[in-house]
């Protein structure tokens, strides 16, 4: 089965999603989520929390899976509005982190910066990959 890649962009930002999944769970489960197991916070809210915080590693892997097929995709049509509306909602998902963490406690903006550059390093792979020209090969994997 020969398969061409046709957008590098959008393999890149696949493969970065797949990896920004497997290290939200994992920091989650190491660090964030163990430190919720006290008595003053209810099992209800433990319960919210670990929810809330793995759709965010399950969101990051429908993300890596959809570019790594869009990167095969030989009609661009059928992946700019996907590819758009993700970038929107890593935006927007940039602008809540900086946003909260300014409201609630301005000088903690700086432990924002590392995800807040892995997001713009994404956001700026898709845009790449949605102003990609149209190529007429692409590289194929065996």
């Amino acid at each position: 089965m020969n398969m061409k890649i046709r957008n590098f962009y959008f393999l890149i930002a696949g493969v970065l999603a797949m990896l920004f999944a497997f290290t939200h769970a994992w920091n989650g489960q190491s660090a964030v989520l163990p430190a919720l197991d006290i008595r003053t916070i209810s099992m209800d809210t433990q319960t919210v929390f670990t929810y809330v915080w793995h759709i965010i590693t399950v969101e990051n892997l429908v993300f890596g899976i959809a570019f790594i097929i869009m990167s095969f995709q030989r009609e661009r049509s059928m992946t700019l509005f996907a590819a758009w509306m993700i970038a929107a909602i890593l935006i927007v998902r940039l602008m809540v982190i900086l946003g909260v963490t300014a409201w609630i406690d301005a000088a903690s903006l700086t432990d924002t910066l590392i995800d807040s550059i892995a997001i713009v390093i994404y956001v700026a792979l898709i845009i790449g990959g949605t102003m990609k020209k149209k190529q007429s090969g692409g590289q194929q994997l065996q």
